[in-house]
């Protein structure tokens, strides 16, 4: 093992890691971080084949890995995530609840009851539904971690993205409820919130008619003081530190990852 891997902040060794949302963007790019590390990785996302691939890619690098497709909208399948890593690793120390999905960007009157309700279903219910199955393991084992991912949409306004700022704050609530609820039982809850990111759902993102998707990430850009979007690899550096098994008295927090965003 390289020798900055034993650090106490970056060394995952043995820690058995549920992450979903994992066939790409932050997920899959925390897997193959934490595995390096000496984490074992238990990944799900409704993306089988996009999965398949990341699972390729880490078991030729001899990263322990089991996956399985997981729609985190249904609770059955987020609590069988949870047996997949007690079956297999006989625990769970950390689980990052990563899935997530962006809606059109639209004005707030123009927000219809379908997309309100998928927005709440993915983002919010397959937090909470995962949190509910990784707390009850996590109690019973008297550790443990979890790490939301919410948004920067869940801090402040988000013109535009009214059904997906709803959906955010909702996981920020969760966090800082969890959080202390669970304190005494040496469970931490954490959340990450990203601004605009260089992931999937923002390099796939539907420009306005008239528009260019190189036009929207510049308007994105500009609201940030260092007039740029995130990289995926400075987001999951932050998610990684809020992992740590040495970061043992921080709980209940929401870490902007903005540029400098929220320093407004």
């Amino acid at each position: 093992m390289a020798e900055f891997m034993r650090d106490p902040m970056l060394d995952f060794t043995g820690n058995v890691v549920l992450i979903t949302g994992a066939a790409s963007g932050f997920g899959a790019l925390a897997a193959e971080e934490l595995g390096r590390r000496g984490a074992r990785l238990v990944l799900g996302d409704i993306n089988a084949a996009g999965l398949g691939l990341v699972v390729d890619k880490l078991t030729a690098q001899g990263i322990e890995v089991q996956t399985m497709a997981c729609d985190v909208s249904s609770e059955t399948d987020c609590a069988a995530m949870v047996a997949l890593a007690r079956e297999n690793f006989g625990r769970l120390d950390i689980a990052i609840n990563n899935a997530g999905i962006a809606p059109p960007m639209q004005y707030f009157e123009e927000v219809d009851e379908e997309t309100l309700d998928l927005q709440h279903r993915v983002n919010v219910k397959g937090v909470f539904f995962g949190m509910k199955h990784q707390l009850k393991v996590m109690r019973s084992q008297g550790s443990g971690v979890i790490l939301n991912v919410s948004s920067m949409a869940g801090l402040g306004g988000a013109p535009k993205v009214a059904a997906y700022a709803a959906a955010k704050h909702s996981v920020v609530g969760l966090t800082r409820t969890a959080a202390v609820e669970y304190a005494r039982h040496n469970v931490r809850v954490n959340a990450i919130c990203p601004f605009y990111t260089l992931t999937p759902m923002v390099t796939d993102i539907q420009a306005p008619e008239g528009a260019t998707v190189d036009q929207v990430h510049a308007q994105l850009a500009s609201g940030c003081p260092m007039k740029r979007l995130g990289k995926p690899e400075e987001v999951v550096s932050a998610m990684l530190m809020l992992c740590s098994p040495a970061l043992t008295y921080v709980t209940g927090q929401t870490l902007a990852v903005d540029g400098g965003v929220s320093a407004f």
